[in-house]
């Protein structure tokens, strides 16, 4: 009996350090897919906020476009229409024909956006 008994022991030793193997390879994967994570996260990072201030630059480029058309139209039609100036130098001047009647249509302002995070740097 004594001789299986060493058995049992030698066995469970050996499960003991097959345990300990096993949970000493799970530690050195999820160490290895940390750091490989850790290397990827901060550029991923870097290239979302990037990619929305790229989007939010986009965006004044074309509000900017927006303006510069409707102001070269304005521009072209002050050269080339004559009612057209004429209606505009009255109403800058709030100047009316006589028996005309006027009617203002006032536009809401937009208020103007607080300046973001970014531009604070």
């Amino acid at each position: 009996m004594h001789h299986s008994y060493g058995d049992f022991r030698a066995r469970r030793e050996a499960t003991v350090w097959q345990r300990l193997n096993r949970i000493l390879l799970v530690l050195l994967v999820i160490a290895i897919w940390l750091v490989i994570v850790s290397l990827f996260v901060p550029p991923y990072k870097k290239l979302t906020q990037s990619r929305a201030e790229s989007d939010n630059l986009q965006q004044q480029v074309n509000e900017q476009q927006s303006l510069l058309a409707r102001q070269t139209r304005e521009v072209n039609l002050l050269k080339t229409d004559a009612t057209y100036l004429e209606t505009i130098a009255r109403d800058r001047l709030d100047l009316m024909k006589e028996g005309e009647t006027i009617f203002r249509l006032e536009t809401a302002r937009a208020k103007p956006k607080p300046p973001s995070d970014s531009a604070r740097k």
